[in-house]
Order: structure tokens, then sequence, then C-alpha cells
């Protein structure tokens, strides 16, 4: 890809994550930078022929995954003493590649409240919850506890399951009546900056 090709790219991903479409071919002109609408079309097919658009039978332009990859650095950032880092390489990276093997079983949950903090599950952070009816001991897990929805690991106490926090703050969830597994917590989502 071009450097003018990277940055029409961009300036496209960038528009798309605030308007969540593709702008008309006047707006087009604008966002890139370009007089003409020949001049867009160039670069959409351009991108096309790149894979990161398609166009419809209707000849609509829409992304395709590849438009939502980002780059995954080669080397890893050391969380304890740091280290030299001599090359900085990238390669494309599809979160939902990383964390979802099952989309159409695969929910997003917001997160309220801190329960949870000591497995690393903060107030307004997002789970990534595969829709299941059945878990393991030790599984976090979002379930419906005597008509209660919670997010919790699930545990044993003298055979029968408990729903277990992870803050001391809080109880064990023992359940008066039914408790029904929704899902398995298979990733977390969390952005720092509001």
């Amino acid at each position: 890809m071009t450097i003018k090709d990277s940055d029409y790219l961009s300036r496209l991903q960038n528009y798309y994550a605030t308007h969540h479409s593709f702008p008309s071919y006047a707006r087009l002109c604008n966002i890139l930078g370009l007089a003409a609408k020949s001049a867009v079309n160039k670069v959409l097919f351009r991108l096309a022929k790149q894979r990161y658009l398609i166009r419809t039978p209707d000849e609509v332009w829409i992304p395709t995954e590849r438009f939502f990859e980002r780059n995954i650095s080669h080397t890893p950032v050391v969380a304890g003493l740091p280290t030299t880092v001599s090359d900085v390489t990238t390669d494309p990276f599809m979160i939902d590649q990383f964390l979802i093997s099952k989309p159409s079983k695969t929910i997003l949950v917001p997160v309220q409240g801190d329960s949870m903090i000591n497995v690393g599950i903060n107030d307004g952070d997002v789970v990534v919850v595969e829709i299941r009816s059945t878990a393991k001991t030790g599984d976090i897990v979002v379930a419906n506890i005597d008509d209660e929805f919670t997010v919790k690991t699930l545990g044993k106490k003298r055979g029968k399951p408990v729903l277990l926090p992870a803050n001391d703050l809080y109880p064990v969830i023992r359940p008066k009546g039914s408790l029904e597994i929704l899902g398995v917590v298979i990733g977390l989502i969390r952005k720092y900056e509001k």
C-alpha cells in the first residue's frame, strides 16, 4: 500500500468509527482531500483491490473484515523491568479473530460493580461472553441466580454449585432456587480513556 492510500484508508476508518457508515461521494471528496469524484473512485477501487472494501450489487461501498484490522507488534512490551527493543515490526490483527471463535454465540456484556476486581474485571469493563448453558468449576460465568443476573466464578461448596466473587467485601452466592449459566466469559474489553 502506498503512503497516500494508507492515509486515505485511515481517514475512511476514522469516519466509519464515528458514523458507522460510508459517506457520500461528495463528502468523500472532502474527507480524502480530492477534488473530483473520479479521483475518489480510483482510491476506492485501489482499496477494494487490496481487500479493504467491496462493492455490493447495489453499487454501495462497504468495509470488509480487513478494513477493521489493527496492527499488532511482534515485540511484546515488558510489564517488569524495562528492556531495550531494537526493532518493532507489526502484522495485521483482527480483534474478533483473536477473541471470538463462535460469533453467532458471542455477546458483549457491560460490567457494573466491583465484585470481580481481584480477577481483573472492573466496573465499566465489557466482558466477552460465549453463550452456553454449561461451565466448568473455575470458569468465570454470567449467570441467572434466583432471577438476578451476575458475573462470578463458578465454584462448588459441599458438592453444590455456588458463585464466587473476586472481592473479599462480597459473600459467596448460594442459589435459593435456580442457577442458570447463560455463558462463559472468554475475554475482556477495557477502555482507559473515556
